[in-house]
C-alpha cells in the first residue's frame, strides 16, 4: 500500500488535486475539473490513482460522489519514514504532510479510512460494547442500538442524555451512523471549557457520524465520516484532532490487546 501512496504522490497533477480537497473537502468531478481545468475523463483516471492509494475517499451523496482527503497514509509515512531520517533529506514529505495539516478553508466533513487486523464482529464490538469503548476511548455509549433509540454518553464522569442524540442505521458488521452528543455545561466544565467556547459548542448545528466496515484479507477496512457541520463550525476542529487519536487507540487494542487510551 505505501508504494502506491508514493505513486500517487509522484504526480503534480494529483498533488493539486490533494492540494484542492484539503482546501475545500467534499468536491464532485465537476468542481474538481473546473478547479484543475482539466478534462473530465484525465481527472477521473487520477482520482482512481487517489482512491486505490486510500490519499481520497468517495462518498455518494444522491447521485453525486464526493470526494475527501484521507491524510492517514501521509501520517504514516511520516511515522515510518520522516522520524527515521534527517527531515532535509524528506522535505519534500515534510512540507506535504505540513500541507494537509493546515486548512485554507473550515472543512464540513471528517473522512477517515484505516485497515485494522481483526473481524467484524470484534470491530463492531469496539464500536458499540461501552466496556469496549471505555478499554480505549475512555467514553461509553449506551443503547439498544434500534434505529431510531437514543444514545447516553457518559464522557469525563457526565452523562449526556438528550432525545436527539439517536440511532440512525444500524446494520450489524457493515454499517452504524448515529447523531452526535449534546455539548451540555455539564461536559464543558469537566473538559475544562472556557464559557465562550461552551456557549459556541452548544450553539451549532448537530452533527453525524457514520461508520463503514468491510471485510477484505485478514483486515477490516474502517471508514469514517464525520459530518452535518456547518461552516463555522468549532466542533470539527476538536473532530479532526481527536478521531485520529480514538482510532489509532482502538487499532493497537484490537491487533494487540494492549488497552492503549485514546487521550483525546
Amino acid at each position: 500500500m505505501m508504494d502506491a501512496v508514493f505513486k500517487a504522490l509522484a504526480d503534480p497533477t494529483r498533488r493539486r488535486l490533494l492540494d484542492s480537497l484539503n482546501a475545500r473537502g467534499g468536491q464532485n468531478l465537476r468542481e474538481l475539473c473546473a478547479g484543475l481545468d482539466m478534462a473530465r475523463q484525465s481527472v477521473t483516471k487520477h482520482l482512481a490513482i487517489l482512491e486505490a492509494a486510500d490519499l481520497v475517499v468517495a462518498v455518494k451523496r444522491g447521485r453525486e460522489r464526493l470526494h475527501y482527503l484521507n491524510a492517514a497514509p501521509i501520517d504514516e509515512i511520516a511515522a515510518r519514514w520522516i522520524d527515521q531520517y534527517h527531515r532535509e533529506r524528506v522535505h519534500a514529505i515534510a512540507g506535504l504532510k505540513h500541507a494537509l495539516e493546515e486548512h485554507t478553508m473550515e472543512p464540513r466533513a471528517f473522512v477517515y479510512k484505516t485497515y485494522i487486523k481483526t473481524t467484524p464482529e470484534e470491530l463492531w464490538k469496539g464500536l458499540t460494547d461501552p466496556v469496549f469503548t471505555q478499554r480505549y476511548w475512555g467514553i461509553t455509549l449506551t443503547s439498544d442500538w434500534k434505529v431510531g433509540s437514543t444514545i447516553t454518553w457518559l464522557n469525563n464522569g457526565v452523562t449526556i442524555a438528550d432525545p436527539q442524540q439517536k440511532v440512525l442505521e444500524y446494520d450489524p458488521y457493515r454499517r452504524l451512523s448515529y447523531t452526535w452528543h449534546t455539548f451540555t455545561p455539564e461536559l464543558a466544565d469537566a473538559l475544562g471549557f472556557s464559557d465562550d467556547l461552551a456557549a459556541t459548542l452548544a450553539a451549532e448545528q448537530r452533527s453525524t457520524a457514520t461508520f463503514e466496515l468491510e471485510e477484505l484479507d485478514g483486515v477490516v477496512k474502517l471508514t469514517v465520516i464525520h459530518d452535518g457541520f456547518q461552516p463555522d463550525s468549532v466542533a470539527i476542529t476538536m473532530v479532526n484532532e481527536g478521531w485520529p487519536q480514538v482510532f489509532a487507540a482502538l487499532k493497537t487494542l484490537l491487533e494487540t490487546g494492549e488497552p492503549l487510551l485514546a487521550s483525546a
